[in-house]
């Protein structure tokens, strides 16, 4: 297994080492507080919110209907909401590499699930450790490819100290974790909601002393979607749920009895949400702290007649995105609508934590942009699928590989046999009418096929078969090109 060596350890060390030294002092709260000189020798806490399969489009602020997320809605109030995230790569495990890494799916090899990230680029908490940050990871990993329920040795966690995780498991109200040693311990209740207090805990006896960077990753909303605790169940039992245009009718009834499932699990999530703000507001941190609530990709809940992910349609490539940080960003709606892509978090996190970026990342640093609120000059982010697998690979009229943009306003998507998608997302919002091909969009779809073709020489990508890049990686997989894994 691929490591980075001592001396590049070393170097990254020396070169971004944190130094400040803290006294501190206790609150009426019982946490400690920092004195003023301290707080201006303070880098920023960091505290990571990863859903999974929360799509961009299931929030209240985000004119959802159905959505009851008053903790999410008050956040969005006072924090940047990048409009036009994506998960760029929109699975599970190609999105949490690109997370911690900042590198795209065909650089570190992580472009299906159940396979191993490896150490050969530095990840995001190997980098905040050496800036002398402590490190945390609560939740669903998804990174280690030996097996869902496998314990995880301290060689590879990408450099987070404490840890209370399971590589991946969706049975929330059974669910099990792993700490220091091979022995596996079970969360109490449904996990999301044991998870947090785990979370809130880790803030209150860290709040004081070296900066931390926390993650904080929860199963839900990921289905099964009808197994949230019965008080959020009860939102939306017997309610008639507004479902998008973009439902076939073929698939309404089932469609409202899955987003039922979806918005409880959501419901419940944003009180999980509301527990970790209070716990900041309790021991002073809000200020100090970079609060960013996300997730890996979104779930098509039968739009398009589709379900899950990995599918170039909006439900399932864009997601939902804000990070407040009140040091340094006005305390206010900050609204962008740059494309921002998965492997542009880990330098932006740095960029704002005054953390040079290691050579390895290929995202963007877009914190001047956070920052100035200005409109950002990236004009298109990548999406892409180099191996579809599972569901996806055996529907009849999917299973494709693509690439695609997604810019402000257009989605444009090629496939193996050319172009495949192009939609005017600003007259069109549900996806519904395809005009590839179209010969009144035919100046618009080339101007859109050279950025798409510029962004695949920017990151190398020569859009090959899936089995191309399996065979490469020497992963083994099934019939429906899945890599077999064990519970």
């Amino acid at each position: 297994m691929a490591k980075f060596s001592k001396s590049r350890r070393g170097f990254l060390r020396d070169a971004l080492l944190w130094t400040g030294s803290l006294s501190v002092g206790k609150t009426l709260t019982g946490c400690a507080t920092l004195g003023p000189k301290e707080q201006r020798l303070r880098k920023p806490n960091v505290v990571f919110l990863l859903a999974d399969q929360w799509r961009a489009q299931a929030t209240g602020y985000s004119g959802d209907p159905n959505a009851v997320t008053p903790a999410l809605d008050a956040l969005a109030k006072k924090s940047v909401n990048l409009t036009n995230a994506v998960s760029g790569c929109p699975v599970c495990c190609p999105y949490r590499a690109s997370l911690m890494t900042g590198q795209y799916p065909l650089t570190h090899g992580v472009f299906m699930n159940d396979v191993q990230l490896e150490t050969t680029a530095l990840s995001m908490a190997e980098v905040y450790k050496s800036a002398g940050y402590d490190t945390a990871y609560i939740g669903k990993w998804h990174l280690d490819g030996h097996g869902r329920s496998s314990f995880i040795p301290k060689e590879r966690r990408q450099g987070f100290e404490y840890w209370k995780a399971m590589e991946c498991t969706h049975d929330y109200n059974n669910s099990h974790y792993y700490a220091d040693d091979d022995v596996k311990l079970k969360w109490e209740g449904y996990d999301a909601i044991a998870q947090t207090q785990d979370a809130c805990q880790y803030i209150t006896d860290h709040a004081t002393g070296k900066p931390f960077l926390l993650f904080l990753s929860w199963g839900p909303p990921h289905s099964p979607y009808g197994t949230a605790p019965q008080k959020y169940k009860n939102l939306f039992k017997d309610r008639k749920l507004s479902l998008r245009p973009n439902v076939p009718a073929d698939r309404r009834e089932r469609a409202q009895r899955d987003l039922a499932g979806y918005y409880a699990h959501i419901a419940a999530l944003d009180d999980c949400v509301k527990k970790i703000i209070d716990t900041l507001a309790q021991c002073d941190l809000e200020k100090d702290t970079i609060l960013v609530f996300t997730s890996d990709h979104g779930d098509m809940l039968h739009s398009q007649g589709e379900r899950k992910k990995q599918r170039p349609w909006d439900e399932s490539v864009k997601v939902p995105f804000l990070l407040r940080y009140p040091a340094v960003l006005a305390d206010k709606t900050r609204r962008i609508d740059m494309p921002f892509n998965t492997p542009d978090i880990m330098p932006t996190l740095l960029g704002l934590s005054s953390i040079g970026l290691p050579k390895t990342v290929e995202g963007c640093d877009f914190s001047d942009v956070i920052k100035s609120a200005s409109r950002g000059h990236n004009e298109a982010a990548l999406i892409m699928c180099p191996a579809p697998f599972g569901q996806w690979q055996r529907k009849k009229h999917g299973g494709r590989e693509y690439r695609g943009i997604r810019t402000r306003r257009y989605t444009y998507v090629r496939d193996l046999k050319g172009p495949w998608l192009l939609y005017d997302n600003a007259e069109d919002p549900y996806q519904l009418k395809n005009l590839c091909n179209n010969s009144e969009k035919a100046e618009l779809q080339r101007e859109l096929d050279k950025v798409l073709a510029q962004k695949l020489e920017q990151t190398k990508d020569e859009f090959l078969p899936a089995g191309q890049y399996i065979k490469k990686w020497s992963y083994t997989v099934d019939e429906t090109g899945t890599v077999p894994y064990t519970n």
